[in-house]
């Protein structure tokens, strides 16, 4: 499993999801990787602090532990 970079996804990961409904792309703190989506928490936006368990082709690439680095 790996993210839209090519780098393999690990708990602890910090990665974009893809924006969906009315929530925008926002980074997101990878607690589990399962064979068809992550699992893991929602750093920033409306969904911040909730759990969640995006597919994997929601996933955008690696991001950077902290907002507004990289």
């Amino acid at each position: 499993m790996s993210g839209a970079d090519g780098g393999p996804l690990r708990p602890g990961d910090v990665v974009l999801i893809a924006g969906f409904d009315d929530i925008p792309t926002h980074r997101f703190e990878v607690a589990f990787v399962f064979e068809d989506c992550i699992g893991g928490y929602s750093l920033e936006g409306p969904l911040a602090g909730e759990y969640g368990e995006p597919e994997l082709d929601m996933v955008l690439g690696h991001a950077p532990k902290e907002a507004g680095q990289g």
